[in-house]
């Protein structure tokens, strides 16, 4: 068994077999054993009889060790259940002078340095057991509500984002490529023959797919070359995207509200002892932070996304009730709401969610100048059928739209935006043959794991982060 079924069942009187780590041995008589199956340890009481000095002198924090022993009542506070020792084997030694996870509170920029190691946390394994945890509600919702998944490529000809930060994919020699007449680079002569990027989207490819299987999504790796060193941004991050025939942009808000809300239930349902960990952890980290600094409690926060209606509000509606805020007459906000087509920024979105609202709020039918060449131009003219999803603590957490599905406005806006046609044609040759009404969404992985993990800095919710002149491990 281990540590996590041993702890839930409680096998008193039971002689196991437990394998793990060792996070702390106090007083030469206590181990506190831990093999990541749960954020709680398993106590081990030592029985000097049956272990030799030269054993316990091995057994230091990191030491992994195999514990033989009788599953008992525990006498102490902290845990109902304790093992009393038979025989321990040190199987891999932990040098205590080396070892740079004593027991002890690290900060998370030291944690990072040792990212090989951090596993082996508490918070860690908490976060990374979550992931896994939401990974699999992702999946599990598609698959029971009919879509398929589709592994779009990784290396792509195409930026779906049209904003060109991507990562250059080549095999020509750096120092001396072939050239044009002309002195460009020559890409004709690339293993691809032509220029190819990693990919900062699956959606363009997966829309492909919609308009054959229906319903479809993809949850894979994206990439942005993009030079931001803040707590939001990775270079390297994984993205959940659904497509949907037939559906049009309030469907689409209808499929996404439910989609994080069965995710966020479920990891609340299946993950409670790493929740609390984290929910307790949050409140003791901002301890001594005044009360208006200090976040929503963690388990409040989800239950806020789960049991709350999401409100629909149209940008034109949100940009009203912005300017008219007292925040915005008292130029508190760091970005002062002036004028109708600003881009909104995090804190314009936690107000409307947080202070005015008090919910999810869904802002959709945003201006075509602020957002991407593929979304559905309104009759308006200025306008497009996009919505953002914003969530309390972090603001936008899902971005989405009704695909523009009409060729000829398509045509006009992929000029507009100064992509190069030749680049997109098999896009633009879906809205000739067989066209309708389409949308979806993009769901940002690691944003999500941060909103749940109570996390305050993204590249702790992945298991190495990506980051400009980082890639370490």
């Amino acid at each position: 068994m281990n540590i996590k079924e041993i702890i839930d069942k409680e096998p008193i009187g039971q002689e196991i077999e437990v394998k793990g780590w060792v996070r702390t041995f106090r007083s030469n008589r206590f181990i506190a054993l831990n093999d990541g199956s749960t954020v709680k340890n398993l106590q081990v009481v030592v029985d000097f009889e049956n272990e030799s000095e030269e054993t316990l002198k091995r057994i230091t924090t990191g030491a992994c060790l195999k514990v033989h022993g009788i599953v008992v009542e525990s006498q102490g506070k902290g845990q109902t259940i304790e093992l009393n020792n038979k025989a321990i084997e040190v199987l891999g030694d932990s040098h205590p002078e080396e070892y740079p996870l004593q027991p002890k509170k690290h900060s998370m920029e030291f944690l990072r340095e040792i990212a090989h190691l951090r596993p082996r946390t508490q918070t860690f394994g908490a976060i990374f057991r979550l992931r896994h945890a939401l990974q699999f509600a992702v999946h599990k919702y598609f698959n029971d509500n009919g879509f398929f998944m589709v592994h779009t490529p990784i290396v792509t000809g195409s930026d779906a984002e049209g904003a060109g930060e991507m990562f250059r994919v080549s095999t020509l020699d750096p120092s001396n490529p072939p050239k044009n007449e002309d002195g460009s680079i020559n890409w004709k002569e690339d293993f691809f023959g032509k220029e190819t990027n990693l990919t900062v989207s699956g959606q363009l490819e997966a829309e492909l797919f919609a308009l054959g299987l229906g319903k479809v999504y993809t949850f894979g790796p994206t990439f942005r070359a993009e030079n931001s060193n803040t707590t939001r941004h990775l270079a390297e991050f994984w993205m959940i995207e659904p497509e949907v025939a037939f559906n049009d942009l309030f469907d689409n808000m209808d499929l996404a509200e439910d989609c994080l809300k069965y995710v966020i239930r479920y990891v609340m349902d299946n993950c409670v002892d790493d929740l609390n960990f984290l929910h307790e952890r949050q409140i003791q980290d901002e301890k001594g932070l005044p009360e208006d600094k200090r976040s929503m409690p963690l388990m409040d926060k989800l239950k806020f996304v789960a049991e709350n209606e999401f409100v629909r509000c149209s940008y034109t509606e949100a940009i009203d009730i912005l300017r008219n805020s007292k925040p915005n007459k008292k130029k508190k906000f760091q970005y002062i709401i002036e004028e109708w087509g600003a881009d909104l920024q995090s804190e314009h979105e936690r107000y409307l969610v947080e202070k005015h609202f008090g919910k999810p709020v869904i802002l959709y039918d945003y201006p075509a100048s602020i957002k991407a060449f593929y979304m559905r131009l309104n009759e308006d003219g200025k306008t497009v059928r996009a919505m953002d999803i914003l969530f309390p603590g972090i603001g936008e957490i899902v971005g989405g739209s009704q695909r523009e599905e009409r060729y000829d406005v398509l045509k006009q806006k992929v000029a507009d935006f100064g992509i190069e046609e030749e680049s997109l044609w098999w896009y633009l040759e879906t809205r000739k043959f067989g066209t309708c009404v389409h949308s979806g969404f993009g769901l940002g992985f690691e944003r999500l794991i941060n909103f749940v993990s109570g996390m305050t800095n993204i590249r702790d919710v992945i298991p190495f982060p990506r980051t400009p002149k980082n890639a370490e491990f």
